[in-house]
Parts: C-alpha cells; sequence; structure tokens
C-alpha cells in the first residue's frame, strides 16, 4: 500500500510538471534539460508502473523475504528512467543507464530458491557490465572528437571530411544500446534472463525499463546526431532487420509462453528501432504510442503468466471455459501484441510504420516488418487457439480475486483505449 501511495504521488509530481514552464529550462550546470515532452513521458510511464505494482504486488511479495527492497529498486529505475528523459550530458547518459539497469540485475537474482533466478542475474550483470564498457568506450571518442559532453553543444563539419573518432564512437554507442533494449545479435541475454527472472520483475524488466532506453536512445539519435543521420543510419536498418527476423522466426518454435514472450520482445524492440530510424516529429510520437501500448500488454501477460503453474502452451488449454473473464484479458492482450486493429500495439505499428515511410528511405525495411508482422501472429495465436478450442482446466496458483480480474480487466479496456484514441496518450507530446 505504501508503495502505490508513494506512486501516485510521484506520477502527480510529474503531471504537475507538465504546467511549468520547462522549455529551455536548464539544471545542474546544464547536465539536465527537461521539456514538456519528457515530462510527459515521466507521467506515462509512472502510470505504467503504478499499474504494474496494482497487478503484480501480490506476485512480488511471494518473491521472497525482502518486499520493501524490491519496491525500493523499483523507485531507483524510475529515478534512471526520470534521468534517461531529461540528459543533456553524456555523463548523464551513462549514470541514468547504471541507475536503470543495476537494480535490474538484483531484481533478476531475487527468488533465492530457484537456480535459474541466479543464474539470469549473473548472465544479465555480465553481459550488461560488458554493454557499459563498450558504451563507456564510445562515449569517450565521442568525447575525443567533439570535445565536450553536453549533446545540445555537438556540431558536425558541414563538409565530406567526417572524425573517424567521432564515427568509431556513434558505433560503439549504437552497440552499447543495442545491449539494453535486446536488439540483435546483442539480445543472446534476454531468453535466458527473462526466463530465469521471477515473473513479475521480469514484466517489468521487459516493459517500462526496455522502452525507457529506446526514450534515452532516441534523444541522443534524433536530438544531437540527427544531422549526421546518413553516418549511422545503415547499421541501425541492418540492426533492426536481424532483430524482426531473429525474434519472430526463434518465437515460433518456443513451447514456453514465457520464452516466446522473451522473443516477441526482441521482435517488438525491432519495430521501436523504427522510431530511432525515423529522424522526424512522428517518429518520436510512435515511440510513446508504443512506450505505452507494449507496456500494457506485456504486463498484462506476465500477469496472467504469474498466475499460471505451467508456463507452456498447454497450461492454456480450456481457460476460456474455467476462466472467461482471464481468457477474454489475455486474448486482448494478444490481439494488441499481434498488432490486431482496435488495440493500442495495431496504433504502435501504424505510427512506426507511417514515420518509418515518412522519412522515406526505407521502404523495402517497411515491407519486411509487415511481412515479420504477420508471421508474429502464428505463435501468438497459439495462446488464443489452446485458450478458445483446445480441451483442458489450467491449474492456477490460486484463485482469481474479484480484484484481479476487474484490474486485468481495467488493463485490457486501456489497451483498446490507445487503440481507438491514440491522440490521449499524444496530448502533451
Amino acid at each position: 500500500m505504501a508503495a502505490l501511495l508513494l506512486l501516485l504521488l510521484t506520477g502527480v509530481n510529474a503531471y504537475e510538471a507538465l504546467t511549468l514552464p520547462l522549455e529551455g529550462k536548464r539544471l545542474f550546470n546544464d547536465m539536465l534539460m527537461p521539456g514538456q515532452v519528457s515530462a510527459w513521458f515521466n507521467t506515462l510511464m509512472t502510470g505504467c508502473t503504478l499499474l504494474y505494482v496494482m497487478l503484480s504486488g501480490r506476485d512480488i511479495r511471494k518473491v521472497g523475504n525482502h518486499v520493501a527492497d524490491y519496491f525500493a529498486l523499483i523507485f531507483f529505475t524510475l529515478c534512471g528512467l526520470y534521468i534517461l528523459s531529461s540528459y543533456n550530458t553524456l555523463l548523464m547518459l551513462f549514470l541514468g543507464i547504471e541507475i536503470l539497469s543495476i537494480p535490474q540485475y538484483i531484481l533478476a537474482g531475487a527468488d533465492k530458491r530457484n537456480l535459474k533466478s541466479s543464474e539470469a542475474s549473473l548472465k544479465y550483470f555480465l553481459m550488461g557490465s560488458f554493454s557499459t564498457g563498450i558504451l563507456l568506450m564510445g562515449i569517450a571518442l565521442l568525447y575525443g572528437a567533439m570535445g565536450t559532453f553536453h549533446i545540445s553543444e555537438f556540431s558536425f563539419p558541414t563538409t565530406e571530411l567526417f572524425s573517424p573518432l567521432a564515427l568509431a564512437g556513434i558505433l560503439l554507442i549504437v552497440v552499447a544500446f543495442g545491449f539494453k533494449v535486446s536488439a540483435a545479435p546483442m539480445h543472446l541475454w534476454t531468453p535466458d534472463v527473462y526466463d530465469g527472472a521471477p515473473t513479475p520483475f521480469a514484466s517489468y524488466m521487459a516493459t517500462v525499463m526496455k522502452v525507457a532506453a529506446f526514450y534515452a536512445f532516441i534523444r541522443l539519435f534524433h536530438n544531437s546526431l540527427g544531422s549526421v543521420s546518413n553516418k549511422w543510419m545503415l547499421v541501425i536498418m541492418i540492426i533492426t532487420a536481424a532483430t524482426l527476423l531473429i525474434g519472430n522466426i526463434t518465437a515460433v518454435f518456443q513451447q514456453s509462453v514465457k520464452r516466446m514472450l522473451a522473443y516477441s520482445s526482441i521482435a517488438q524492440a525491432g519495430f521501436m528501432l523504427f522510431a530511432v530510424l525515423s529522424v522526424n516529429e512522428l517518429g518520436r510520437q510512435s515511440l510513446i504510442i508504443y512506450a505505452v501500448a507494449y507496456t500494457l500488454a506485456t504486463v498484462g501477460m506476465f500477469t496472467v503468466l504469474a498466475k499460471l503453474k505451467d508456463y507452456t502452451y498447454d497450461g492454456f488449454n480450456g481457460l476460456a471455459k474455467s476462466n472467461p473473464m482471464l481468457a477474454f484479458a489475455t486474448a486482448i492482450f494478444i490481439f494488441s501484441l499481434a498488432g490486431i486493429p482496435l488495440t493500442g500495439g495495431f496504433m504502435a505499428k501504424y505510427y512506426a510504420v507511417s514515420a518509418l515511410m515518412t522519412q522515406g528511405n526505407a521502404m523495402w525495411l517497411v515491407l519486411f516488418g509487415l511481412l515479420m508482422a504477420a508471421v508474429s501472429v502464428y505463435y501468438y495465436f497459439r495462446v488464443i487457439w489452446a485458450m478458445y478450442f483446445k480441451p483442458g482446466t489450467p491449474q492456477l496458483h490460486e484463485p482469481m480475486t474479484t480484484t484481479d480480474n476487474w484490474l486485468l480487466l481495467f488493463t485490457a479496456s486501456l489497451v483498446i483505449l490507445v487503440g481507438v484514441a491514440p491522440q490521449l496518450v499524444l496530448a502533451f507530446a
């Protein structure tokens, strides 16, 4: 209850920041430069975190004996998110990434009774440390080329001459961000970490934490490196295509729904990379819609998984008969992840594809993305098929309460609301 009240207070404060004259304001010796869009992003993500705690609070308390510590770590990650939404120097970018990441390493290993949880924590920590080293090297090289850490002061020559030092720094930062957002081929840690981490924490890692890293990605590459997009765009196009291909094709062969969602999160990262490639206002808007729609649907799906004893597709057999409200909410989440019209996922993909088409130089990637979206329908709809067309009696850890059902239906209604009225999400963006 205390965590819910604190999150509610944090969300109210973030919302009230929208009424302040933030544009052009600089804090802490120009290290932070908040704006109305970043304040709105903070508000949306705080609201999603509040909904996540309401849905998963009871499951979080079952993970271990340090419940207060778990919620404290979640608040630390929010602090990192706020920094990443407003940073103006590469040093604050590094600080925000670390404040965001270190609590996740701890949360991944929170279940001391499960060896897979400890393995997930160690693997996540090692891969995260490796990516941090790459990020620091990229920051050092970019600083050497620019002579400043302030991203608002970056300037590039108008001639064809381009500093090899700056180019190397940019490419290293792309690789480091690829680790953080689980883009291929830097995605190898994702399935094992999401599968081994306690389900409620895997839910948070796959959603709010990922979109925070994406917002930091787009802030740097649009605001400061957009003028030299021709130097890095081809690399990110290749990474995007690989992410879509590997995420979707590998998800087809999974028998565990939890691992399927892990590979699905990789595939969804491919569509979010469309926003990075679209160096325009529509691209930034598409990221905000994708952040909300993807977070709501994925948090909802992981909440459903946490209720079931069996994480395989067979564990969903007959769910529509034994618990029709739970099956209905699950179907809405699946429709959204698959991008079916009238759901938030459809509008998120629509905005992402529109932004990249507006950019005009990657039509082949748009067509490839649509093909991979069609492939994703197969493995998503296997869950629908199991719930509604296969006989069985799913085993739940404990009976669903009225509160559980209404919270899931409320989340499902938000998914539909984003799909029907996406302008609500873009109200202040």
